[in-house]
């Protein structure tokens, strides 16, 4: 599972994303543009969390941690676009 092949195909993938969001950054989207760049960070950031940190073959507890750091990340995220949106 660990083979240099998928290394590449995933850094492949990762430099796509790249490229997809420097892409996005020269677009105008209007008020759509935070959510555009979070979404293409959010990918980046579960490739580098599935394969490069190894959370796919993680025992049950550490992916427990994972889920809960995930949920404190969008917990603020609402919390603060909550904020911003009804100032």
């Amino acid at each position: 599972m660990n083979s240099v092949k998928h290394y590449v195909q995933v850094t492949a993938g990762l430099l796509g994303l790249l490229l997809l969001t420097v892409g996005a950054a020269y677009i105008h989207f209007g008020p759509f543009n935070t959510a555009i760049a979070l979404l293409i960070s959010a990918a980046k950031a579960g490739l580098i969390i599935l394969f490069f940190m190894h959370a796919r073959e993680a025992k049950p507890l550490t992916r427990v941690f994972i889920c809960a750091g995930f949920f404190w990340l969008a917990l603020l995220i609402t919390l603060t676009l909550g904020d911003l949106l009804s100032r």
